[in-house]
């Protein structure tokens, strides 16, 4: 007998209640900011035991290489499992890796957190991305797909910005962060306990099916130009989350924490109103278009690592945020949209993969050429990559557009 997977249907929105996708996406958003709040207190952990700014970078990195394995063997289950048990796993895992920063174990504990919270990243990355387009009545489609996109990358630019804030102006800087992060997911908990289940014929006690990278054949058109403008838009993320405040504090010798936290977050709040335009843009237009307006930001960071300018480094930030949020959330939609329903959490899954191999790999490239030619002339040479291959998608995607159709 042949088994078929469960197929999602759309929450209902009642008359004077606030969307429930609204719900879903506070809850993506609290568990993404876990992921980048270390990002200021790097410079205090270094401090603290002595590491390298390699080690920086490979820290950072064991998150990325945790969200795509997770990606790549569970990145389907909650197709089977449902959505809110996978979310309340990801919460549960994100409470975990805030634990192993609080007991500030040397560098094992670092790493075991940064594992821990990209395995959380992992299970939001696709249950967190659908759970909230599939609460969203018809009506609301476009919303939600904003909301979606924006709880990413909101989230990413909170964790920085709370941490940053906490560490620089209040007491214990390396656990109240992390102490008021595990107060917000108690939070998220009670509110995925109270949101209905989106997949009809849910099995809680469904085993995972790794399926590896999975990409429906007839939408392969759209997602491979879809995945490479979203593998480059993570790179400059990735610079950001690792690299940044290391420059800061290194190359223009400030040292206010709340100020790097800012920084970083900034490039996570134009990547959010970028995400908000990509409605005013042609279908066909925005992923080119964004792809153009990050080169320009690229550009503008390489110009403010060589000339040492925080507010060059501000502008690059916010304009290839802007170019970023824009190619992403048109990446997503296309991707989202031509994956066949009871394949959506796989395929975003699969989408997702290849963006944070993008935040990841360019990274640690950046820290081991570091130890050579030291911070100012890695950044140098990464942007000037970066911005060779963003150049030549956005030329592809002119000459031959990603439809939302597969071929």
């Amino acid at each position: 007998m042949t088994r078929t997977s469960p197929q999602p249907r759309r929450g209902r929105t009642h008359p004077g209640r606030r969307p429930r996708y609204v719900a879903a996406a506070a809850v993506f958003a609290i568990g993404m900011a876990g992921t980048t709040l270390p990002t200021p207190l790097y410079g205090l952990y270094r401090q603290e035991l002595g590491f390298s700014e390699l080690m920086v970078t490979v820290v950072f990195a064991t998150y990325a290489v945790g969200v795509i394995l997770t990606l790549l063997l569970v990145g389907n289950y909650s197709d089977e499992a449902g959505r809110r048990p996978v979310l309340l796993y990801a919460l549960g895992l994100a409470a975990a890796s805030a634990v192993c920063f609080l007991l500030e174990g040397g560098l094992p504990a670092l790493f075991a957190g940064r594992v821990l919270s990209g395995f959380s990243a992992g299970l939001l990355s696709g249950a967190g991305t659908v759970t909230v387009l599939e609460l969203a009545a018809p009506e609301h489609k476009s919303r939600a797909g904003f909301a979606a996109t924006a709880a990413n990358m909101g989230g990413l630019g909170c964790g920085p910005l709370l941490s940053g804030l906490l560490a620089e102006y209040a007491p214990h800087p390396l656990s109240l962060p992390f102490l008021a992060h595990l107060a917000l997911v108690a939070v998220a908990c009670v509110i995925v306990l109270l949101l209905p289940e989106p997949v009809g014929g849910a099995r809680l006690r469904a085993r995972p099916r790794p399926q590896g990278l999975y990409v429906p054949s007839r939408m392969r058109g759209v997602f491979a130009p879809a995945s490479l403008a979203a593998f480059a838009g993570f790179s400059l993320l990735g610079l950001f989350t690792a690299v940044a405040p290391s420059f800061v504090s290194q190359t223009l010798g400030i040292t206010n924490l709340a100020v790097s936290g800012l920084v970083v977050f900034s490039v996570f709040l134009a990547s959010t109103v970028g995400q908000s335009l990509t409605g005013r843009v042609a279908a066909g237009a925005a992923l080119p278009l964004g792809c153009l307006v990050l080169v320009a930001g690229l550009l503008l960071v390489g110009a403010s690592l060589w000339a040492k300018a925080l507010p060059l480094m501000v502008a690059g930030a916010v304009c290839g945020g802007l170019g970023q949020g824009l190619a992403f959330r048109a990446a997503l939609t296309a991707v989202g949209e031509a994956a066949p329903a009871a394949h959506r959490a796989a395929t975003v899954s699969s989408f997702f993969v290849v963006a944070y191999a993008g935040i990841s790999l360019p990274v640690v490239g950046v820290g081991a050429l570091t130890m050579w030619l030291g911070l100012q002339r890695a950044g140098l040479t990464f942007t000037a990559c970066v911005t060779l291959l963003v150049a030549a998608i956005a030329l592809h995607l002119v000459r031959r557009p990603a439809t939302t159709r597969g071929r």
